[in-house]
């Protein structure tokens, strides 16, 4: 798959992110094994992935923090081995961990980030007022980091990497240990940004954080990419819609399994701790009446009945299977320089 493939049909000026081909190895473990990506401009890509997939390690690629063994990547016109330096000025990043000083206050955090990229005192101090306002954190800008809750801390870290207004933005895993309204805010907050035509590369293992988000979700495994697409596009990738019902009495689970084979002629995937069955099925309403008739026949009380398109979780159990990375790592492939560097993830 090319990298326009990835992105999209797309001129080389509207891609935000451009990657090529990108290898890395830590010692006989290999974290991407020739990676494409393209990433157009103003939009939200999401990489999502098994945990050793090689999410982290694109990012810090992309962000010059890793040299590639091998292939090239652009991010905001930047070659990221031969601009590094350049490049750095034009970016934004987020890790896993919010890395504010906590014996600093909110304002003082964005000021001393404003100063680290050269802006004058002044125009240092104006930024961090505007970046806590667009925070919701004006009313704490005074107050040490250390009395901020963690949901605060986040937003306090995404604002200091905006302070130089970068134009692409790297997040890794943004609201990982957050609470749900907390995610909820950095999601707005994220929204935001790309409406004012920031773009956005995000690494998750919140499936539901990439369907909100993402214009493009791009899957990582075994350091290639097995699918990109919409939502909606990868989605389609396990079929086309499902039923879904829950029984009353966990008995009946075989007898529902089987009144849902009778009726679309699919065999249904069965949860017995859940009590749930789920067949896929293409007529949509027609299935979902034949449904009911067998169950009606046949004496089955089902608490819930549902007809809905696959989720994100569903593709990418799918895609991805079961075990970790580590579990399925693939004989080396040629052609990688090896890098004795710690392994990423």
């Amino acid at each position: 798959m090319t990298a326009a493939e990835q992105g999209g049909a797309a001129p080389d000026d509207a891609l935000a992110v451009v990657a090529e081909g990108v290898q890395k190895r830590f010692g006989r473990t290999w974290a991407l094994q020739g990676v494409d990506l393209a990433v157009q401009t103003g939009t939200v890509c999401a990489l999502l992935g098994p945990n050793g997939a090689g999410k982290t390690t694109m990012v810090r690629i992309l962000t010059t923090l890793l040299r590639p063994d091998g292939g090239r990547a652009t991010v905001a016109g930047c070659d990221v081995v031969r601009d590094a330096e350049r490049l750095r000025y034009r970016i934004g990043w987020a890790g896993q961990q919010a890395t504010v000083d906590e014996l600093l206050t909110g304002r003082a955090n964005l000021e001393m980030v404003g100063r680290l990229y050269h802006l004058a005192q002044r125009a240092a101090a104006r930024r961090a007022d505007e970046l806590l306002e667009r925070f919701g954190l004006t009313s704490a800008g005074g107050r040490l980091a250390k009395t901020y809750s963690g949901g605060m801390r986040r937003r306090l870290d995404l604002a200091a990497s905006l302070v130089a207004a970068p134009p692409v933005l790297f997040l890794d895993e943004p609201t990982t240990g957050l609470d749900p309204a907390s995610r909820l805010s950095l999601w707005e907050a994220i929204e935001g940004l790309v409406h004012g035509g920031t773009t956005v590369l995000l690494t998750t293992q919140y499936l539901e954080e990439a369907d909100r988000l993402a214009d493009r979700i791009v899957v990582l495994d075994l350091g290639r990419v097995i699918a990109a697409g919409t939502a909606g596009e990868l989605k389609r990738l396990v079929g086309g819609e499902r039923i879904d019902l829950v029984v009353g009495d966990p008995n009946r689970l075989p007898d529902a399994a089987a009144a849902l084979r009778r009726a679309t002629g699919a065999e249904a995937e069965v949860s017995p701790g859940q009590r749930r069955a789920t067949v896929a099925v293409t007529t949509g309403v027609a299935a979902l009446a034949a449904v009911v008739r067998e169950l009606d026949a046949a004496g089955i009380g089902v608490e819930e009945l549902d007809l809905r398109r696959p989720t994100l979780d569903e593709v990418f159990l799918r895609l991805t299977g079961s075990g970790t990375t580590q579990d399925r790592q693939p004989a080396p492939t040629a052609g990688a320089a090896p890098s004795e560097r710690g392994a990423g993830r």
